[in-house]
């Protein structure tokens, strides 16, 4: 701790003196013509002779862009943003709230790394936000020689080389992987060395990467592995059976009695009771040569799509399909499904068609994907209670930036009850007084589900509102735009929409500016700071408060289920609202559950690390040939 904080006073004031520096030679540059400039970014460019960062050429290609960005979009950085600029190229974290301008910060490193031709990357959360940051920046860029490139999900594979051999290159993190995994197929198809040389292969050797929501790229979906298989099809009629059958007779098996479910591995057992059931239900034709075994673990695998797959929270039915909603952030999950036989269960469970997963050709996960880069950094607005996974994880410090303008958020006290419904409508009664009153309100839910109970509770409070979740995801920029209105109430899954501003309205600031309400705690409290951090932004008036419930999902997955099922029998007045103590409770909870996810993706990343490196011991290709 001593040396952390040691390291943060060090790297603090060796900022100052490159703000004073940077600062000193702006002003030299603002008489000369952009012939000039770009010359001087030539030069620049030659001076980049290897893979160390040196303070004396970031100053000048800080100069340089802060430069290029007044004359071509009217923006010059503020210093913290060159601060968070020069912690940015020192592979850092960097936590910088929500507002202060993280698109211009990013093209401070992105222009001093893309200038060493090697290839600069930044990975955005969609495609909106890839293309919106590289044209924004475009001009500045050009105006300094340095080519731009973006990488979408509807790019041809043309496009994408182009893009990937360009200075500068945004995309998401993605379609960065699918891309390396494609290579790394097409190279065991003609050869390492063909393949360098090959128009089938689109990507350079990785360089530099800089993550844009760092907390959800790298830590969130750290274990989500990105998959390429043979296109899925329907599965056919006997596995199919299978999967009905099994989803058919799931209400029959109860807990404790024909099951056991261990809360710590999320993981079904029948008993010995549960797999006589199953030997004494009728079997539909084609299923009586399969041995006990596999009708065991097919109902299991529908036990468990029964308990811990829910509509709306965890996957929508959309065209016939199971699409998966990304807990975090309340969107599609495009292209991902559940291994194992999962996705055929809820499939089944659902009622729609069943495909199979198709044969998987290459894998690697979020985590080792990024690990792989040279020159690794993050940005975020909640980035410091994650420190220690970060540094753990990734070998990357976490960096705190201060706000350009001193906050104005409020806190009001969390209200806590016993019940949801009794949540629901004191919040249903608050909104209503504020919206009355003028001032927007913005309320962040944990699922879709949520989210439509909120809106149910509101319309019957009379609250006219507009409601952003993963089935609005094509509005989902402009909904957010505009929370900031007078009287707007906007209800998002968690943090929807994040990477666009909330501007406030007209007198929306005399009123008291932006309210955000939590409607639950989040499993990771730096989400719910995300959320938080959406109101009072660069020094606008806001405030936020926090709605609970002993009836959240936090405390399911922090007691298990039997303490959970107690503590709600102890405590089951309807509609009492408990003392301010109990605030606590639920912190306690949050942390615990914290601190179980950030153990299970250290062992991820130790898992992860073993099967590539026995994969390399036996001349295999980590990616391709996949161990178990």
């Amino acid at each position: 701790m001593v040396w952390s904080r040691l390291s943060q006073w060090l790297r603090r004031v060796r900022h100052r003196r490159m703000v004073a520096a940077v600062r000193a030679r702006e002003a030299a540059l603002q008489s000369v013509s952009e012939s000039e400039l770009r010359r001087l970014s030539v030069a620049l460019r030659a001076q980049m002779y290897d893979d160390s960062v040196d303070s004396r050429l970031v100053c000048e290609a800080f100069a340089l862009m802060s430069e290029a960005c007044r004359r071509t979009v009217g923006l010059r950085p503020y210093d913290v943003q060159l601060v968070a600029a020069a912690a940015l190229c020192e592979r850092c974290v960097v936590e910088m709230q929500t507002g202060e301008g993280k698109t211009l910060t990013a093209g401070l490193p992105l222009y001093y790394f893309g200038l060493r031709g090697e290839g600069a990357w930044l990975a955005t959360s969609n495609d909106y936000l890839a293309e919106r940051d590289s044209a924004w920046l475009r001009p500045a860029f050009a105006l300094l020689g340095i080519s731009v490139g973006v990488i979408t999900a509807s790019s041809p594979p043309a496009r994408r080389r182009s893009a990937y051999h360009s200075d500068v290159t945004y995309g998401t993190g993605k379609e960065f992987g699918f891309d390396f995994l494609r290579d790394q197929m097409h190279a065991a198809e003609v050869g390492e060395e063909a393949a360098l040389q090959s128009p089938g292969t689109v990507q350079r050797s990785p360089f530099s990467m800089l993550v844009d929501e760092a907390d959800q790229v790298l830590l969130d979906d750290a274990g989500t592995p990105l998959i390429i298989s043979a296109p899925p099809r329907k599965l056919s009629t006997s596995p199919a059976a299978r999967f009905r059958w099994a989803a058919a007779y799931a209400e029959q098996f109860q807990l404790a009695e024909h099951y056991g479910y261990d809360e710590e591995t999320r993981q079904i057992q029948l008993t010995t009771a549960g797999r006589k059931l199953v030997r004494e239900l009728p079997q539909p034709a084609g299923l009586g040569a399969l041995g006990w075994n596999h009708l065991y673990e097919d109902v299991e695998r529908a036990l468990l799509a029964r308990r811990n797959f829910r509509p709306g929270v965890h996957y929508v039915v959309k065209d016939d399909e199971v699409l998966i909603v990304d807990e975090f952030t309340g969107r599609i999950a495009d292209g991902r499904k559940w291994s194992k036989g999962l996705h055929q269960a809820v499939e089944a469970q659902e009622g729609v068609t069943i495909r199979d997963g198709g044969g998987t050709d290459a894998r690697v996960t979020v985590q080792d994907f990024f690990r792989r880069f040279k020159h690794l950094a993050g940005m975020t607005g909640t980035a410091a209670t994650s420190a220690r996974e970060f540094a753990s994880i990734y070998k990357m410090p976490t960096f705190v930036v201060p706000t350009h303008r001193p906050s104005q958020r409020r806190r009001l006290p969390t209200q806590v009850y016993t019940r949801a419904d009794a949540k629901w409508r004191a919040l249903a009664i608050d909104v209503a007084a504020l919206s009355e009153a003028g001032r927007p309100v913005l309320i962040g839910t944990r699922s879709i589900g949520a989210s439509e109970t909120v809106s149910r509770y509101l319309q019957e409070a009379g609250v006219n509102h507009v409601v952003l979740n993963a089935r609005e995801i094509a509005r989902e920029a402009a909904i957010v735009a505009e929370a900031g209105i007078r009287g707007r109430v906007t209800v998002a899954t968690n943090m929807a929409g994040r990477g666009t501003d909330i501007k406030l309205g007209a007198g929306v600031a005399e009123l008291g500016g932006l309210h955000v309400i939590l409607t639950e705690l989040h499993e990771a409290a730096r989400i719910d700071r995300q959320l938080v951090g959406r109101g009072a932004r660069q020094g606008d008036p806001g405030s936020y408060q926090t709605f609970l419930s002993l009836e959240d999902e936090l405390l399911k997955e922090a007691l298990g289920i039997r303490r959970y099922e107690a503590l709600l029998k102890r405590h089951a007045a309807e509609g009492k609202r408990l003392p301010q103590r109990w605030e606590r409770f639920f912190s306690r909870a949050q942390q615990f559950v914290e601190r179980r996810r950030f153990q299970l993706r250290k062992q991820l990343c130790l898992s992860e690390d073993r099967r590539v490196e026995s994969a390399r011991t036996l001349g295999l290709n980590p990616y391709l040939d996949l161990l178990s």
